[in-house]
């Protein structure tokens, strides 16, 4: 019986089949070279894009730190004004009494 099977196997695959199949595989590694540059690009991408994020941050942070100074000083230069007002109307009393 098996030897019956043996002999109804084709020995040869036809040459379309062949040249079908071998298209296939041509197709499939360019799209997998395709794939891969894509990747490629898409990671490139990601790492500029996370470069520039953690710039941004750092760029945030320090104006964070200078606004917070800023108003620091702000501060303090309202309270010497107001300091120095008040000095101004305290002579206008003396001067008025």
């Amino acid at each position: 019986m098996s030897l019956k099977l043996a002999e109804e196997v084709p020995t040869q695959v036809p040459v379309d089949d062949f040249q079908a199949l071998e298209e296939k595989v041509y197709r499939t590694i360019e799209l997998y070279k395709t794939a891969r540059e894509a990747r490629q690009a898409a990671e490139r991408d990601t790492q500029r894009l996370r470069t520039q994020v953690e710039e941004q941050e750092e760029e945030l942070d320090t104006l964070r730190r200078e606004m917070v100074k800023l108003r620091k000083e702000r501060e303090e230069i309202r309270a010497r004004v107001e300091k120095m007002l008040g000095q101004i109307e305290s002579l206008e009393e003396k001067a008025a009494s």
